[in-house]
């Protein structure tokens, strides 16, 4: 696997970087969110560690940047901002995950290799309708009412997760299982990204697809189903 570090604490990149490496993974550095921004967007990396603070423009810029020019290169975000607030900002940028400093390395490892393995699943021609909501998983190409819908790629995975369920409830549990696998984040990450699925598919229209079942879980379902 190619991963891209953007890291400007030096110690920590050498660090992450020997880690990875022993492991088997080819791993390129960048210590400024410029140079990071073009080594992402020319050398095609499959997964991409990016800190937020970083010399030049930082991590959430070169988030916003790489997506107009590379929607679907994973991007796991480093970060010491442990608000809600801040977790959101980097979904809204386009990060596909959020890992807080300090953090172990095999925690690391298994959310490139979610990150990575999620991005080589698709399946083909396949189109889910739950009311006036179509996805397609493959290409995450989202419909409502006629209207596009744009979402961040774990949005996407949770959307395809709960409309292949649906009307059926599926527990937080298994949502973080199906996203992170053994090793899933808090829960505040979980609720982030429900969050910004909920505005984009829900709040323009009047009626909600998504609703949560307190104490078991998370629904998608049409306003007929029962």
């Amino acid at each position: 696997m190619q991963v891209l570090l953007i890291e400007d604490d030096v110690d920590l990149a050498a660090t992450i970087g020997e880690y990875l490496e022993a492991k088997g993974y080819d791993v390129e550095f960048a210590y400024d969110g410029l140079t990071g921004l073009n080594l992402a967007t020319t050398r095609g990396p499959d997964v991409l560690i990016l800190d937020i603070q970083l010399p030049g423009i930082d991590g959430l810029e070169v988030c916003r940047r790489l997506r107009k020019a590379n929607a679907d290169l994973p991007v796991l975000m480093l970060t010491a901002r442990e608000t809600l607030e801040d977790k959101l900002a980097g979904f809204e940028a386009g990060a596909d995950d959020y890992l807080l400093k300090p953090f172990e390395m095999a925690e690391l490892v298994a959310r490139l290799e979610a990150l990575h393995r999620r991005a080589q699943v698709a399946v083909a021609d396949e189109v889910l309708r739950v009311g006036d909501l179509t996805i397609e998983p493959a290409t995450g190409r989202i419909t409502r009412a006629g209207r596009a819908l744009a979402l961040h790629r774990i949005g996407v995975e949770l959307l395809t997760l709960l409309a292949r369920e649906a009307p059926r409830i599926v527990s937080r549990e298994d949502l973080e299982g199906a996203i992170w696998g053994a090793h899933p984040p808090d829960r505040d990450l979980l609720r982030s990204h429900l969050y910004l699925v909920r505005q984009v598919v829900d709040r323009p229209f009047e009626v909600a697809l998504i609703r949560t079942v307190r104490g078991r879980g998370v629904r998608l379902a049409a306003a007929e189903a029962p």
